[in-house]
């Protein structure tokens, strides 16, 4: 299948403030900052959300890959800017070049890769290993 609004070179920015559960709290108040895997769960719905309107009915896409350089700290309450630019596609295969900043300095590069799925496909493929689990359990049982 191909995706004639999927190209090349297409970009897409979200602006999110940092609120209190994008930070880590392990260094304390003075040290909210935004955690790493909120960032990558931040990049992973902006990719996700721009993907979404070029899909045909009963698709959806999945991570298949990440890889990020988390450099710089963001204070809550900042507001920062993810960035994903299409770099690659292979058929049902799309991979983004990825930044952040936040005003101040860029937080983050790296790329992230996205797979489109037939959602009922997936579904009947989770149900067949959730089957072969429950079987494994139930003969050590």
């Amino acid at each position: 299948m191909t995706y004639p609004n999927l190209n090349v070179g297409a970009q897409v920015h979200r602006d999110i403030v940092i609120d209190p559960t994008r930070t880590i709290d392990f260094l304390g108040e003075q040290l909210r900052i935004y955690a790493t895997p909120e960032l990558v769960r931040d990049i992973e719905l902006t990719c996700l959300d721009f993907l979404l309107p070029s899909l045909a009915a009963g698709e959806n896409s999945v991570g298949t890959a990440l890889d990020i350089r988390h450099t710089g700290a963001t204070l809550m309450g900042m507001s920062v800017r993810i960035s994903a630019t299409i770099s690659h596609i292979d058929r049902r295969s799309i991979t983004f070049d990825v930044s952040a900043s936040d005003g101040v300095e860029e937080v983050c590069t790296g790329t992230h890769s996205r797979f489109i799925v037939d959602v009922d496909k997936l579904r009947g493929k989770v149900e067949q290993k959730a089957q072969l689990v429950a079987r494994g359990s139930a003969a050590a049982a």
